[in-house]
């Protein structure tokens, strides 16, 4: 499960992922994780610096406008409501003041009228519970009502000296010896006769007052409810205390019209709060709202327009991410296609100057070669003839040497002609033993010197097979040169071959040298991936196999562990893929 889950996850990796980070000059244009890296910052910035901003505006803006619309429809609440109240108590002052003109001092004197006049207000008005007349002394001339209050003294009260000064009054919300909450207007009038001064004194209950309070729809757990100057609640409440009570809220400070302030109660709770004065009485109109309550529509669009920022940021750092990889990834294979179509121009041309050299070395060699062959064998057919030198053995001895080292030569040249060849495609029967002894012709004195023991294991009845012979030559000499410098000195290099599933043959070069790690097996085969390039590694022998082998239609596996070594493993199909025409 492990090893699905590893070949998934390499199967999505991009390629530069593994590259590793060039040098020299211009290395910037080729290390592709810092593009990749700029392009996804550069993306990022240009795609989310916008949304942030209008997320940003967006949020202030519903934030501002949702609190807007909480103030005024506080404000427009407490304006109807103190209309309401103010209207309620505007009427009855009108209501005494009708009464004081229409009837007179003398006619209120008479206690049927005057109950009558209750009994109207009454039913008309509502709210009326008693009637009475005060003369200028404070004492009442004339009641009616519930109480036995005629001739009681008044002129000791607040309200009295109110009534005569300021033409009329109303009082706060009190219990009185009634025990029960109530309060009292009053209106100054005249008797035309005498020109002596009298109040008119109407007491009101407080239940159309709670009434118009208590029916208000308020959200965000609102409360309304008047309270006097000095903060004493004149009116029950849902959540501000009782009657009578003092108010936990600060007194708002005097205005002419309705205003909205945001208050902070003794307990740290944040309060909207809607006042106003109604006109010409000791009340003050609250209507109190619980801030958060009021937010908390607020809060929803909030985590709404969290919930599309975060959908949207990770939308599009998933799609820049996404689209990043893919085109610097295809950057990086379009930039190791044209570095492997010019290593292989610059190895095409390399190899046709070797080739042209090594034939021209050829020819030249061949020569004196083919000079010196005459000369040795023209001196061996005369002292073949001369009685004194036939019988020489030593002489003739050192002549058959000088001819065999002269056909050394011609066959090393041919060799070399031989292995240099491949510049042209040259296709042929090949039998694999030939060529690797052709190969390790090359390297055996190198072997000796440093004691490396060469093992070949091909069995005697492998098939011959038809590829390039030079071709053939040049990747089993990479991967030998390579097996040498792996090794120390006395290692053992072992070359195999077996038949293959298949039409196909495997051939494997083996040795017992340092190994390759894990990580750097998945790059050796990179153009100019090297792990000796401290001593002089290009990075090119083995990408330069690995596009011979792939001309030749076939494929290349590498095992190896650090420490024990390392084993080069290439499967040849037994007929080459190039046309009848190319074949030599």
């Amino acid at each position: 499960m492990l090893g699905d889950d590893m070949e998934m996850t390499d199967r999505f990796k991009p390629q530069f992922w593994t590259a590793g980070s060039p040098a020299g000059p211009g290395r910037g244009l080729f290390n592709y994780t810092r593009i990749w890296r700029l392009a996804i910052l550069l993306l990022t910035v240009v795609t989310l610096a916008p949304l942030l901003v209008l997320t940003v505006i967006d949020y202030n803006v519903t934030r501002h406008s949702l609190e807007s619309e909480n103030l005024l429809r506080t404000a427009r609440t407490t304006s109807n409501t103190r209309r309401t109240l103010a209207y309620f108590l505007d009427a009855r002052h009108k209501a005494l003041e009708f009464v004081a003109t229409r009837y007179g001092v003398e006619s209120l004197r008479e206690p049927e009228l005057l109950a009558g006049i209750l009994g109207s207000l009454k039913q008309s008005f509502g709210g009326f519970v008693d009637l009475g007349l005060i003369d200028n002394t404070g004492r009442q001339v004339a009641y009616n009502g519930p109480y036995s209050l005629l001739g009681r003294d008044y002129s000791t009260q607040e309200w009295f000296a109110s009534a005569l000064s300021l033409g009329k009054y109303t009082s706060d919300v009190f219990l009185g010896y009634r025990d029960v909450p109530h309060l009292i207007i009053a209106r100054h009038t005249k008797d035309p006769a005498t020109g002596e001064d009298y109040v008119l004194r109407a007491t009101l209950d407080t239940e159309q007052f709670n009434a118009a309070l208590s029916s208000l729809d308020l959200p965000g757990q609102g409360d309304a409810f008047i309270i006097n100057s000095r903060g004493v609640m004149q009116t029950p409440s849902r959540y501000m205390g009782s009657l009578f009570s003092v108010i936990d809220l600060p007194i708002p400070p005097y205005s002419e019209t309705t205003s909205v302030l945001p208050v902070m109660g003794k307990d740290g709770t944040d309060y909207t709060v809607g006042f106003a004065y109604i006109e010409d009485t000791p009340f003050i109109l609250l209507v109190v709202k619980k801030t958060a309550e009021l937010m908390k529509p607020w809060e929803t669009v909030r985590m709404d327009l969290l919930w599309l920022l975060v959908t949207s940021v990770v939308v599009i750092l998933v799609v820049i991410v996404g689209v990043s990889t893919y085109m610097v990834d295809k950057i990086y294979v379009a930039d190791q296609t044209r570095a492997n179509a010019l290593h292989q121009m610059e190895h095409t041309n390399r190899m046709a100057s070797i080739g042209r050299l090594a034939a021209g070395v050829a020819h030249e060699i061949n020569n004196p070669l083919a000079i010196i062959n005459e000369k040795a064998g023209l001196i061996k057919d005369l002292f073949s003839f001369k009685e004194q030198y036939a019988h020489d053995r030593r002489l003739l001895a050192n002549i058959d040497s000088i001819l065999a080292s002269v056909e050394r030569c011609g066959r090393i040249t041919k060799r070399l002609l031989s292995f240099a060849r491949h510049i042209d495609v040259n296709v042929e029967v090949l039998r694999f033993k030939d060529v690797a002894e052709e190969v390790l012709s090359f390297l055996h004195k190198e072997a000796e010197y440093r004691n490396i023991a060469i093992v070949m294991s091909i069995p005697e009845n492998m098939p011959e097979f038809v590829s390039d012979r030079g071709k053939l030559q040049q990747i089993f000499l990479n991967l030998v040169n390579n097996a040498f410098q792996a090794m120390n000195d006395g290692g053992r290099l072992s070359i195999s071959a077996a038949r293959g599933e298949g039409d196909t043959l495997d051939f494997t070069v083996r040795d017992n040298g340092c190994g390759i790690p894990e990580a750097d097996r998945k790059r050796i085969f990179e153009p100019f991936f090297s792990t000796k390039k401290k001593t002089g590694g290009t990075g090119l022998g083995l990408s330069i196999t690995y596009g011979l082998v792939q001309e030749l239609g076939g494929s290349m596996a590498v095992e190896s562990e650090v420490g024990k070594g390392t084993a080069f493993t290439i499967t040849l199909p037994l007929k080459a893929p190039v046309t009848e025409a190319r074949k030599k």
